[in-house]
């Protein structure tokens, strides 16, 4: 078993840090469930400010409200005004990541939704994997390719 990106909210903006609440992240479900987070998942944060990395649950918010509240100990990774990527993942057969398209939003200062991606991972005739990512009209976006020097 593999363990794949299943979605992502990605540069979504941290609204709040209370330390003496119960350990979680409390985020707005309409968000979670655009991009397919689950209440009570563990997801992986990624602090893009401090490179900070951590994991916790899930909890939901108010419904509308754009909210992201990093809680308990993780309060102290994450500061309001932070942007953060929030990532689940799911185990899966090397043989079946052909068939996911993980869902990945993007976000403005204030937490609104500013992009719809999808991710794809396709073989070639070659048995050679490919990788794009698709914006919510479906048209493919250039995904540079990494060279080491």
């Amino acid at each position: 078993m593999r363990r794949i990106v299943a979605g992502k909210l990605h540069g979504i903006t941290v609204t709040g840090a209370d330390l003496n609440y119960h350990g979680s992240i409390t985020l707005d479900p309409e968000h979670c469930e655009a991009a397919g987070i689950l209440p009570l998942e563990f997801v992986d944060i990624w602090n893009r400010n401090s490179g900070a990395r951590i994991q916790t649950y899930v909890i939901l918010g108010e419904r509308g409200s754009r909210c992201c509240i990093l809680n308990g100990a993780a309060a102290r990774t994450c500061q309001p005004g932070d942007q953060v990527i929030i990532c689940n993942a799911i185990y899966v057969q090397e043989d079946e990541i052909t068939r996911l398209r993980p869902r990945v939003l993007t976000f403005d200062r204030d937490n609104r939704i500013t992009g719809r991606l999808t991710y794809e991972v396709t073989r070639g005739p070659d048995g050679a994997y490919r990788f794009a990512v698709h914006d919510e009209s479906g048209a493919e976006q250039p995904v540079p390719l990494r060279t080491c020097n």
